[in-house]
């Protein structure tokens, strides 16, 4: 009789940490001296060697425009920060 063990495979999981830098894209406002229009489209999360980021993308802007990565900051302080940033 074949004797069958336990599955002892650990399933990899991933720990959820908060993302290093938000991805916005900043649309241009239409007039001279008009604020941008900044939409978050994803995150950025720093490599464990220090040495790269992963950048995952909810949505790519197809319309022109910059996309920027800003350290995240609490909901106020960054709807401040990007009236400033334009």
């Amino acid at each position: 009789m074949a004797r069958y063990s336990k599955n002892t495979t650990k399933t990899q999981t991933r720990e959820s940490t908060p993302p290093s830098l938000i991805a916005y894209h900043v649309a241009e406002g239409r007039k001279e001296g008009d604020k941008g229009f900044w939409t978050r489209i994803g995150a950025a999360w720093e490599h464990k060697d220090g040495a790269g980021l992963t950048l995952q993308i909810d949505l790519v802007p197809v319309n022109g425009g910059r996309i920027v990565l800003r350290v995240p900051a609490d909901e106020k302080a960054e709807a401040q920060t990007q009236g400033e940033a334009n």
